[in-house]
């Protein structure tokens, strides 16, 4: 479960909406994979939490865990 560290019923449904969005921004921007989806997604989700982490607003929420997940893919 990829949001097993967060407990606040608010900050899942957050982390949950903004991975949505960062996996549609990373089709769309059509980013090859490196690893198997499953483990993409798991990776991408982590990088969710990590930004959640700090205070942030939703769009740019979703704007660094895009820009992280790219850079780690460079």
């Amino acid at each position: 479960m990829p949001f097993a560290s967060l407990s606040d019923p608010v900050e899942i449904a957050r982390a949950h909406a903004a991975l949505q969005q960062v996996r549609t921004q990373i089709e769309r921007l059509g980013i090859d994979y490196h690893g198997t989806p499953d483990g993409e997604r798991t990776r991408a989700a982590q990088i969710v939490v990590g930004v959640l982490a700090q205070p942030v607003a939703d769009h740019d929420l979703v704007r660094l865990a895009v820009a992280r997940f790219v850079q780690r893919i460079g």
